[in-house]
């Protein structure tokens, strides 16, 4: 956790029931965790909103190089070709 080790992890806690005292310790150990609750319950708004906004960008990159495309299918594109003129006889023909 946050790269604390549990000597470290005691001796905080030995030093915030020196100064805080036990009968207020759990108390502030309550807000402790619904402050970093509500922290990251924050950041996960945040990262939503950030991830949706890059979302719709992609998005929109995307289909502006898909329309942009040589390959890409347009109106014109989608007619049926005309069928080729018929080849004129040759001269080569017995008469």
């Amino acid at each position: 956790m946050f790269g604390i080790g549990m000597q470290e992890l005691i001796i905080i806690l030995i030093v915030a029931l020196i100064f805080i005292g036990p009968k207020k310790l759990p108390d502030l150990a309550k807000a402790l965790g619904k402050g970093v609750a509500q922290f990251k319950s924050a950041m996960d708004d945040v990262k939503g909103t950030f991830d949706e906004g890059i979302k719709k960008e992609i998005d929109q990159v995307k289909d502006s190089i898909l329309s942009d495309s040589p390959g890409a299918k347009t109106p014109e594109a989608e007619k049926p070709a005309a069928p080729p003129a018929p080849a004129e006889e040759t001269k080569d023909k017995p008469a």
